[in-house]
This record gives C-alpha cells, sequence and structure tokens, in this order.
C-alpha cells in the first residue's frame, strides 16, 4: 500500500506539473509532509525528509527536459553554465540552512513561499522594465542565490530563474530552457546536501539516507515522469487562466496550513 500511495503521489505531483508548467516541487513537498506524518515516520524532520526527498525526485524529471530542450537546440550552454557555479554553492548551503532550521520554522517558510508564488500566478507579478543580462560573476551570485532558495524550499528553481532572465532580456524559450538545465545541479548538490547534513540526526526511517526516503524517491520518480508528459498534452486542453486560479487555490490552502498551523 505503501508503493502504491508513493506512485499516485508521483502520478498526481508529474500531472499537476504539467498542466501548470511548474516544478513538482511545490506539490510533493506539501504532500509528502502531510503523508510522512499519517506514516508516523520522521517526528521533528518530517519537513526536513519532504524536502530532501523532493529534491531527489527533481534530479530523475529535470534529466527529461533537458533531453527535450536539447532536443529542440534551445539550451544556451554557456549560460546554464555559469549560473549553476553559482547554484552549486548555494543549493548545498540551502540544505546546510534548512538542517538548523526547525521543522515548524521550516514549515512557515514554505508557506509563505507557497503564498508568494499563489500571489504571482494569480496577478503574473513579474519584474517590470528591461535589463542587459549581467556579467558572469553576477550571473553565478544570482545562481548562489537561486540554488540557495530552492534547496530550502525543495524546488527546481524554475519560478525563480524563468523571471529573472526574462527580465535580463533573454527570450522565454531560451530562459525555461536554461531554467531547466539549471534544476538539474539544484537537485543533485541539494539532495546530497540533505543526504549529508541528515546523516547525523538519529530516529530517521531506515530506508533513508539522511533526509532523503528511498521508498517515496523511487516511487514519486517512476511515476511523475510520464505523468508530466499527460499533464503537458492536457494543459492544451484545458483553460490556461483556470489551471492558474485552480493551483493557486491549492498553494494559498497549503501555505495557511504550513503557516498557521506547523508541526
Amino acid at each position: 500500500m505503501t508503493w502504491l500511495m508513493y506512485l499516485a503521489l508521483g502520478a498526481f505531483a508529474g500531472t499537476l506539473a504539467g498542466l501548470f508548467g511548474v516544478g513538482g516541487g511545490l506539490i510533493i513537498v506539501p504532500v509528502l509532509i502531510i503523508s510522512f506524518k499519517l506514516q508516523g515516520i520522521g517526528g521533528d524532520l518530517v519537513t526536513h525528509m519532504a524536502v530532501g526527498t523532493s529534491l531527489a525526485t527533481i534530479m530523475f524529471t529535470s534529466l527529461s527536459a533537458i533531453h527535450t530542450h536539447h532536443g529542440r537546440k534551445a539550451i544556451d550552454w554557456r549560460l546554464a553554465g555559469m549560473i549553476s557555479v553559482g547554484i552549486v554553492v548555494g543549493a548545498w548551503l540551502g540544505g546546510y540552512t534548512a538542517d538548523k532550521l526547525s521543522g515548524p520554522l521550516l514549515q512557515r517558510l514554505i508557506g509563505l513561499f507557497a503564498w508568494l508564488m499563489a500571489a504571482q500566478m494569480l496577478f503574473s507579478l513579474a519584474p517590470q522594465g528591461a535589463a542587459k543580462l549581467p556579467g558572469k560573476p553576477v550571473q553565478a551570485a544570482v545562481g548562489g542565490i537561486i540554488g540557495w532558495a530552492s534547496g530550502i524550499f525543495g524546488i527546481g528553481g524554475g519560478s525563480l530563474t524563468v523571471p529573472f532572465l526574462t527580465w535580463c532580456s533573454v527570450p522565454m524559450q531560451r530562459a525555461v530552457a536554461v531554467s531547466a538545465v539549471c534544476g538539474f545541479p539544484i537537485a543533485l548538490v541539494g539532495a546530497l546536501s540533505y543526504v549529508v547534513h541528515g546523516m547525523a540526526h538519529e530516529g530517521l526511517p531506515a530506508q533513508a539516507w539522511g533526509y532523503v526516503y528511498l521508498p517515496a524517491l523511487l516511487g514519486i520518480s517512476l511515476a511523475s515522469m510520464p505523468f508530466a508528459r499527460f499533464g503537458a498534452i492536457l494543459a492544451h486542453k484545458l483553460s490556461a487562466p483556470a489551471l492558474k486560479r485552480a493551483f493557486a487555490t491549492f498553494l494559498i490552502i497549503i501555505g495557511a496550513k504550513f503557516l498557521f498551523f506547523p508541526g
């Protein structure tokens, strides 16, 4: 039954990720927190396990996205590489930072982030004006900030990388492709950080590598990739504004739960 639950979660997260065009982390993290609690595992570290496991699953879904964008020759590898230099450092520090936070505080931060993403979707918030793409040192520094935040929230960084690049006058298609590439080092280094920093804690389940819970990782990864493609197909048949409102409502509810009733 546990395997079936994780497969169902992967299918659900993959479908919604494909539908709404966001990384699965915004969906996987809150649902994993709830499911871990229902199973009675994780204790005070349940939130850390959810974030670490989410990052590990994004490694596999990001590879699928990279393959698709590369086939369309949409990836600016030089730009992606420079941003990823900062991302590697930031994602590791994100895992370190989260390890120092209590479970309830981490949940409140995730809830606040969910509300910010809901506001962005409802009101189409984006940086105003247009800037030029900054030099390589600034690109790496921004990558560090994106990696750090993504490591804390368990996301692939697309909700941060794409707005920054489009504000810097990078065409949307190119921005999305670069964001897809950047999602892999975020997930890889972030997940490794959660594994290493989680090893020192007692009370974790037997099938956990640090803060990464292997049964959930396997089940979600197996189902999320094919269902993400299904969700993308479905998105073309449904109303985009209605989909955004529905997902924003989901994020508002999840955000309220974690902000006001953490633990």
